[in-house]
């Protein structure tokens, strides 16, 4: 395909989303807006707009493309998901709304001390920004390779070119903004992959029945492993309980999705939005596995050699825009687009409001429209994405595994300590020591890469996903251990 008409596509895309920028923030701008949204979001509107967020690009490119190797295990990973995010909406969120925060680190402070707050702040941001970092990198060499090389524009400022189109369209409205935009980008994320399954089951001949049973009766659909529990990291009780854990890790500890629950006027409409989220992220989950089976087995129809390919996460753009006509490769486009940026848009927003509560305190200044604030806001966001440049560009060099299993490879080592923080602030009136909280957090994930290293040689067993709960174990048990007996009365 052309890389003017997708160049040109990307420019439109973007251009409809500055549009939405400067209508919802054209009357107010300030640091209350950016934040939280003024406290008056819809949550229909959130509800729709988080499953573009949660989903990213990893989702759209990683997860059809792992189907290959592991088959349908994933969902075993994503009905973990689910209970995790109504754990999420039936403890953390009354807890949120009970303290009425905007930063949701605020409550480690509350409860356990002013260093596990900077803690739990400083492992937000760097889990968030690597996370997202990836996320973006995986757009980013479909963009390079379908588009920049044309050119011959350097990897990096692809990255540039990505980031600052982004900030275009939020440094101004913030969260009141990116409610809007992630809305509008839903809806193109859910067109995309539908009209994906429609493009591919036509070139395979088939109709909505024989696409179903030709899925079905694929030998990739073998969802539930419960062989080899030691040695597999695609059993059952690995996946499941590695998909709560990660949930409530990377959404209920996370300022980012947080941010926008707690941008709705009651926890009703908070939890409705919750409970809603997850069944359409249950179902979205089908389609993108669904979609797997059928690029392989198109694949196999038109003797394409998958094993050919770098990495499996580039057989779905392969597909679309190389073996496809034009409309499903301007489909699959508008689809990673969407999917990707509204994920990297929300994470910037969370990391900006992050830092600029945690650490420069701006909550505690009554004049939310102060320019010197506004102005001080607009150099962390910025901030932000310079770093981000910098992480992907380190990740293009270190990575060789698809970014999905990176991502939450990752998660399992820098949001541990998290959730460990939070269980002993909950679940226990014990305190901290609470100087010692950071250099906790630290060893913890050291402990953690030693046993997961070693695992099979000690132990033979085979870590996965669930190394987020051996970290979060291990974070609370060091807590346990230096911590210390107080008189605390109040149910954090």
């Amino acid at each position: 395909m052309s890389p003017i008409i997708l160049l040109s596509f990307l420019l439109g895309y973007f251009a409809i989303l500055v549009g939405v920028s400067f209508y919802t923030s054209r009357n107010n701008s300030d640091n209350a807006s950016f934040f939280i949204a003024n406290k008056n979001s819809k949550w229909y509107l959130v509800a729709f707009g988080m499953i573009g967020t949660a989903l990213s690009g990893v989702t759209f490119i990683s997860v059809p493309g792992a189907v290959g190797k592991s088959d349908f295990s994933y969902f075993q990973f994503i009905l973990g998901n689910a209970v995790g995010f109504i754990i999420i909406a039936t403890v953390l969120l009354p807890l949120y709304y009970r303290l009425n925060i905007i930063s949701i680190y605020t409550y480690l402070e509350r409860r356990l001390g002013f260093w596990s707050y900077k803690t739990g702040a400083v492992i937000f941001l760097i889990s968030r920004t690597i996370g997202s970092a990836f996320r973006l990198y995986l757009v980013a060499i479909v963009l390079q390779k379908f588009i920049f090389d044309a050119w011959n524009i350097p990897f990096w400022l692809t990255i540039v070119i990505c980031l600052v189109l982004i900030w275009l369209y939020t440094h101004k409205g913030g969260l009141k903004t990116i409610i809007i935009t992630d809305t509008l980008q839903t809806v193109f994320l859910l067109l995309s992959v539908v009209l994906s399954i429609y493009f591919i089951a036509k070139s395979l001949q088939l109709d909505v029945a024989g696409t179903f049973e030709a899925v079905k009766t694929s030998s990739y659909s073998k969802i539930f492993f419960w062989e080899d529990f030691l040695g597999s990291k695609q059993h059952f009780i690995k996946q499941f309980l590695g998909g709560i854990f990660v949930t409530i890790a990377m959404t209920g500890l996370d300022q980012d999705l947080m941010q926008k629950n707690l941008s709705m006027k009651t926890i009703g409409e908070a939890q409705k939005n919750m409970f809603t989220f997850t069944a359409v992220f249950v179902v979205m989950n089908i389609f993108f596995l669904s979609v797997g089976a059928l690029l392989y087995l198109f694949a196999t129809n038109n003797g394409i050699d998958v094993t050919a390919l770098a990495t499996p996460d580039h057989l779905y753009p392969e597909i679309a825009l190389n073996h496809l006509n034009v409309i499903p490769g301007i489909i699959f486009m508008l689809g990673l687009t969407a999917a990707t940026f509204a994920t990297t848009d929300s994470a910037l927003t969370a990391l900006t409001t992050s830092f600029c509560v945690d650490f420069l305190h701006f909550d505690k200044h009554t004049d939310q429209n102060d320019p010197r604030l506004v102005n001080k806001r607009h150099l962390v966001h910025v901030g932000f994405s310079v770093l981000m440049v910098l992480v992907i560009m380190v990740f293009k060099i270190i990575n060789d595994d698809s970014v999905v299993n990176a991502i939450f490879k990752a998660a399992g080592y820098t949001y541990g300590p998290l959730v460990g923080l939070f269980a002993f602030g909950m679940f226990t009136k014990r305190g901290v020591t609470d100087k010692l909280v950071p250099y906790l957090c630290l060893l913890s994930p050291v402990l953690c890469y030693v046993v997961d290293t070693h695992s099979v040689a000690w132990f033979n067993y085979a870590l996965g996903f669930e190394l987020i709960i051996l970290n979060g174990l291990i974070t609370f048990l060091l807590l346990w251990i230096t911590g210390k007996n107080t008189d605390l009365q109040t149910k954090f």
